[in-house]
C-alpha cells in the first residue's frame, strides 16, 4: 500500500467546551456507510450507499481525528456501517492509536470480520471491542440483520478473545417481541465467557416500519427481568460514554444499560459524532450538522479551518435530544447506519 502522510498544526488542547459546559473528549468517527449486515433498526432493506468520492479518504479520517485530538479528544470509537469492511482500515488504526494524546483507541463491530482480522486489530492498537449481538437464535438473528449468519459471529467473538483485548463488550439492542424473551440467555452467555453485555434502548431514527408497533422496551423493564434472575449491584464504574452498569457478584464482567430514551444521559454527555461523509454531528439525536468534507478539501495543508469550524459547531450541541415521539415516528431523519450509531 502507498505511504499516507498526515499534516501537523498547532494544538489547542481542552478547548472542546460547549455551550453547557460540557467538556467533549469522546469523537466516533464513522469510516464508511456501507455494511455486510442490513440490521432493521439501522438501515433502511432498499438502501443506497455513498459514491466513493462523498466519503472520507483514509487520509481526511486521519486528519479529521488528529486535529480533533489536538482540541482535547483523549478517546477515539471507530464505527461503521461495519468499519472492517472498509479497505484498509488498519492502516487507519494503526496511526490514530498512536497520536500523542488519544488515550483510547475503541471500535465497534458486527463481528463478520473478526475471524479474519481479531489478531491484527490488537496489533494496531486497539484496546476495547463493542460487539453487536442482538439474539443466541440463528434464525432471529438472521431475521434481525436480514442476511447475517449467527455462526459466522460467535467464531469472531471467540477469536476477539483469543486476541487478548482488554475488554469485550457485547451490544444489545432491545426489540420488544424481537428478543425481550432472551435477556436472561444473553446474560448468562457473557458471563460464561467473561465479557460485559450492555442493553441498548432503540432510538427513533429513520423510518421505524413494522419494527416499533408493538412498543419501546426500556431499561427498567429489561432491568427488572433480569433481577429475577440475577442478583445485580449497582456500580458507579463508567468506560467514559453512556452505558450504566451493574455488577453481578463472583463474576468480573458487568451488565450495563444505555437508555436515551428512560434515563437520558445528556447532562454529562462527551461525545461528538463524524461520518463517513464528513458531516460532523454534535449531537445524535438532533438533525444540526457541520460539513467537514468541503474544509478538508479546500484546504489541503491549513487545519485553520477546519479547527474553527469544529469549535464553532460545539454551539449546535444542544442541551438534550427530544426522542419523545408519541407514534412510534423518527423524530431525526436519519439512519443509525449513516451516523455510526
Amino acid at each position: 500500500m502507498a505511504a499516507r502522510t498526515a499534516r501537523s498544526g498547532p494544538t489547542g488542547k481542552g478547548s472542546l467546551v460547549d455551550r453547557f459546559g460540557r467538556n467533549v473528549t469522546y469523537l466516533r468517527l464513522s469510516v464508511t456507510d456501507r455494511c455486510d449486515f442490513r440490521c432493521q433498526y439501522c438501515m433502511a432493506k432498499q438502501t443506497s450507499f455513498l459514491p466513493r468520492a462523498q466519503v472520507l479518504t483514509l487520509e481526511e479520517c486521519l486528519r479529521v481525528t488528529r486535529v480533533f485530538v489536538e482540541l482535547g479528544i483523549n478517546k477515539v470509537r471507530v464505527t461503521g456501517g461495519e468499519p472492517l469492511v472498509r479497505r484498509d482500515v488498519l492502516w487507519l488504526l494503526e496511526r490514530i492509536a498512536a497520536l500523542p494524546g488519544v488515550g483510547e483507541l475503541v471500535l465497534t463491530s458486527n463481528g463478520s470480520q473478526l475471524e479474519r482480522l481479531a489478531v491484527a486489530l490488537r496489533q494496531a492498537g486497539v484496546r476495547r471491542l463493542n460487539l453487536s449481538l442482538d439474539t443466541l437464535r440463528a434464525e432471529r438473528f438472521q431475521a434481525i440483520t436480514r442476511v447475517g449468519q449467527l455462526s459466522r459471529v460467535l467464531r469472531g467473538l471467540a477469536a476477539a478473545q483469543a486476541a487478548g483485548f482488554e475488554r469485550i463488550r457485547l451490544n444489545t439492542v432491545l426489540i420488544r417481541g424481537g428478543n425481550d424473551d432472551e435477556l436472561s440467555d444473553l446474560v448468562a452467555f457473557a458471563i460464561d465467557r467473561r465479557i460485559d453485555i450492555a442493553f441498548i434502548e432503540e432510538m427513533p431514527l429513520g423510518d421505524p416500519g413494522d419494527r416499533r408497533r408493538s412498543g419501546h422496551l426500556g431499561s427498567d423493564e429489561a432491568l427488572a427481568r433480569l433481577r429475577e434472575n440475577f442478583a445485580l449491584i449497582p456500580s458507579a464504574e463508567t468506560t467514559g460514554g453512556p452505558a450504566r452498569y451493574w455488577r453481578i457478584p463472583g463474576s468480573p464482567m458487568r451488565v450495563g444499560f444505555i437508555s436515551p430514551h428512560s434515563d437520558n444521559f445528556c447532562d454529562c454527555c462527551n461525545r461528538v459524532r463524524v461520518t463517513a461523509r464528513g458531516d460532523f454531528h454534535p449531537c445524535l439525536g438532533q438533525d444540526a450538522v457541520i460539513q467537514l468534507l468541503p474544509l478538508l478539501r479546500a484546504h489541503p495543508a491549513d487545519d485553520r479551518p477546519l479547527r474553527e469550524a469544529i469549535v464553532a459547531a460545539l454551539g449546535l450541541k444542544a442541551r438534550g435530544h427530544d426522542f419523545a415521539a408519541q407514534d412510534g415516528a423518527a423524530r431525526v431523519g436519519h439512519f443509525m447506519s449513516m451516523t455510526g450509531g
